[in-house]
């Protein structure tokens, strides 16, 4: 394959784009262009490694094999673009610039605003880039510079802070409860509607016991969005799984406490590099402390455990090797 130079960058930013939005149109959009510009592109990039790069027919662009072994390479490349425009950025502002945060549906939506609405506050220099996803970022590539995880990293380049427990358990809606009872037993849940995922259900969750196996067949209310589970859980459609700090603050009621239960670990990471770039460790640590808080005043266990323990500092980075 001939060598790729730095001239070429632009030409392969439009062959991820088509990649990733299926049509030359659409790149063009993406990009910012004219279309016969992106359709040129593609041309050059054919002619250079001597192969083509999509087959055209009536359904669109096909990618071909080549194309497809490229992608990844140009996703690293586009990450790695990314990544430096917000270092470059934030080094020429000093105390601004932007970080890019990855966290879960749930937590992203349910907990953070109010956390980054006290950091706009303090530091209104630092833009906050947020992306949702129930699956890890990776962040030795860049895709995101702080990752909100709730299990403890074990990549050797990232570090972390464990900031507390969260507690999971069954919950229902007051309103469900009046309407169908409240079950006494896990084998009573069999005459209930329950809540959970469609097609992929989380290991944890398929871990806990209901007293019979987690199948997608024992929820007669299915999404694989953690927050429409949240939203059926409020409307009243059935009994599913719910972090306890947002359980207590919906006002729903606990089912079986004593018999089904979960207890997950928070943490912040970020790659190691990162520790000393300052609106990077401003972000983590205000993420760190506000969610700490959080889980504290929310009476789950590290609430518990702090009336019980002499108060004291978050605990120090923990890399991800030392896991």
């Amino acid at each position: 394959m001939p060598t790729i130079t730095a001239a070429d960058w632009d030409l392969f930013q439009s062959l991820h784009a088509v990649l990733e939005t299926g049509s030359l149109s659409a790149a063009a959009r993406v990009r910012g262009v004219a279309q016969p510009p992106i359709g040129r592109h593609i041309e050059s990039l054919e002619q250079r490694l001597g192969a083509p790069l999509f087959l055209r027919s009536p359904r669109g662009l096909q990618p071909t094999e080549l194309a497809l072994e490229l992608r990844p390479r140009l996703e690293d490349m586009a990450a790695a673009a990314a990544a430096a425009m917000r270092d470059v950025a934030g080094a020429a502002a000093q105390t601004g610039g932007t970080v890019r945060i990855t966290a879960s549906e749930m937590v992203g939506c349910e907990i953070l605003p109010p956390i980054l609405a006290t950091f706009h506050a303090a530091h209104p220099a630092i833009e906050v880039e947020l992306t949702l996803s129930n699956e890890q970022a990776d962040l030795s590539r860049r895709d995101a510079d702080i990752a909100l995880r709730m299990t403890r990293p074990t990549q050797n380049t990232l570090v972390g802070r464990r900031v507390g427990v969260v507690q999971m358990g069954l919950y229902a809606a007051p309103a469900y409860l009046a309407r169908c009872g409240t079950p006494a037993s896990v084998e009573a849940l069999e005459d209930h509607a329950m809540i959970g995922f469609d097609r992929k259900t989380p290991s944890r969750i398929r871990d806990v016991d209901i007293g019979r196996p987690i199948t997608r067949d024992v929820f007669s209310f299915r999404s694989d969005s953690d927050i429409a589970q949240l939203a059926a859980l409020r409307a009243g459609l059935g009994i599913g799984m719910c972090p306890r700090p947002l359980g207590r603050r919906d006002g729903l009621v606990r089912i079986l406490p004593e018999r089904v239960s979960l207890e997950l670990e928070m943490w912040v990471c970020m790659p190691e590099g990162l520790r000393t770039t300052r609106r990077m460790r401003l972000l983590f640590d205000h993420l760190a402390d506000g969610l700490s808080r959080e889980l504290r005043e929310s009476g789950g266990p590290d609430a518990e455990r702090a009336a019980a323990e002499p108060a004291a500092a978050l605990p120090a980075f923990v890399k991800g090797a030392e896991a």
